[in-house]
């Protein structure tokens, strides 16, 4: 949990919504920024959010499993993001994704085949918007249906990671020698 990751403005979104049935789970370091994760807490408690939302902490292997087979949707709140790894794990276990449209995030989201969106997009300095999103999700079948199908489509489209490290590799074998250099 970071600053960066902009956890507080998801906290502060989800106050807006308790009228709606949610619980969320925020899975990730506590280590890296304690006065940060100090400051999460203390606005967990100011929303009165400590029986919904849960800081579950870094989590790998059958954890982070049960954590995704659990979720309904994936948010992803970050002021930057170079590519947003959690949005493809989310997408290909076909969790739809609400995240900010910062840096590599827009092509982690993509399309499914069909052309449909697996996730929504909102501006980083919005924490309305967000909100606006977050009661879309909760209130409305419709927009959970379309997302989570165009989410099980993206999830199909998804390159595995044999094809992911044979397109690397060749990338890296395009690049120019640099171990021999003039004397």
């Amino acid at each position: 949990m970071t600053l960066r990751k902009g956890q507080h403005r998801l906290i502060e979104a989800l106050a807006t919504v308790t009228d709606l049935p949610w619980t969320c789970s925020f899975v990730g370091g506590l280590g890296q920024d304690p006065e940060y994760v100090a400051r999460l807490r203390a606005l967990i408690d100011q929303h009165g959010l400590g029986d919904r939302l849960h800081l579950a902490g870094p989590q790998a292997g059958a954890e982070l499993d049960a954590s995704y087979a659990a979720a309904d949707l994936m948010v992803l709140a970050s002021y930057a993001e170079t590519y947003g790894m959690a949005v493809t794990e989310a997408l290909a276990r076909g969790i739809p994704v609400l995240a900010t449209d910062v840096g590599g995030v827009p092509e982690a989201v993509g399309r499914a085949p069909d052309g449909g969106v697996p996730g929504i997009l909102v501006p980083p300095e919005d924490p309305a918007a967000l909100a606006a999103e977050l009661r879309g999700w909760f209130g409305e079948a419709d927009v959970r249906r379309r997302l989570k199908a165009a989410a099980r489509g993206r999830r199909a489209a998804l390159d595995g990671w044999a094809t992911t490290a044979r397109s690397l590799a060749g990338v890296l074998s395009r690049l120019p020698d640099t171990s021999r250099r003039a004397a």
